[in-house]
């Protein structure tokens, strides 16, 4: 039997060794790599301490420095004293606080339904998100344990905490919160609300899970219990102390240098 060596790219080159009198007919020319499929992974633009990464369900931990890329199916965690600034297809930007650890399960895929899709979880610790606005065929998206929040033509940032607290303030522009994100909930709005006087506290009783999603303009807040639960919603300033923190005022500065 007569063996021949054919080889073809897609992202990288793979090497066959099949039956030439087979498998020659079968060959069809191959695409080539498009800027949009590059742009489906992301870049690190800035890295202080340590970081690390490491591919979903694998226990191997991999070493981020500048220039350095990013994937769908990947995890990256910032340590002590660490921060890290991820670019996506040139137009996006996420920051990790110290100590934050983020799931990149999708960057610009696109599916069955030739919707361009992103989406990444933060699993614990501190994200601040400069997100370009999309077009209706694209879906960005950032989750938490408890919670989704749909991105477009957004800046926020968001926490989780050690007791698995999640909350979003947005900055610019607004998000859609939803504990359901599969099911088509009608989105609400935050409202101004009153503080209640003096009255009487029911006793212990059984509260039911419900659906919801919320909108989060500009200069709102919301948290999330760990029961995905609404805890509280409503307004913040600037001069809050809460927005007076380094790690604010360094992404501030951040955003402002890559207008």
């Amino acid at each position: 039997m007569h063996l021949c060596r054919s080889s073809f790219r897609l992202s990288h080159v793979v090497t066959i060794l099949l039956t030439c009198n087979l498998i020659l007919p079968l060959f069809k020319p191959q695409a080539a790599v498009t800027q949009e499929q590059k742009d489906n992974k992301g870049l690190v633009t800035f890295v202080e301490g340590a970081v690390k990464k490491q591919k979903l369900q694998q226990e191997d931990w991999a070493t981020v420095i500048k220039n350095s890329e990013v994937t769908g199916g990947e995890r990256v965690r910032t340590f002590r004293a660490s921060r890290a600034e991820l670019e996506l297809a040139r137009l996006d930007r996420i920051r990790m606080a110290p100590q934050t650890v983020i799931d990149v399960l999708k960057l610009y895929e696109e599916t069955k339904e030739q919707v361009i899709e992103s989406q990444i979880n933060l699993q614990s610790g501190d994200l601040w998100a400069n997100v370009s606005k999309k077009p209706a065929n694209m879906k960005f998206s950032i989750g938490t344990p408890v919670a989704v929040a749909a991105i477009t033509g957004t800046i926020f940032r968001m926490s989780v905490g050690d007791d698995s607290l999640a909350m979003l303030k947005v900055y610019n522009g607004e998000v859609v919160m939803t504990n359901a994100p599969e099911s088509q909930v009608t989105p609400t709005i935050i409202k101004p609300t009153q503080v209640p006087g003096p009255h009487e506290v029911p006793g212990p009783r059984e509260v039911s899970l419900e659906e919801w999603a919320i909108i989060v303009k500009s200069m709102q807040q919301i948290k999330i219990d760990k029961r995905g639960q609404v805890a509280y919603q409503g307004n913040f300033a600037q001069n809050d102390q809460d927005e007076q923190t380094d790690w604010v005022l360094w992404n501030q500065v951040r955003d402002s240098a890559n207008k």
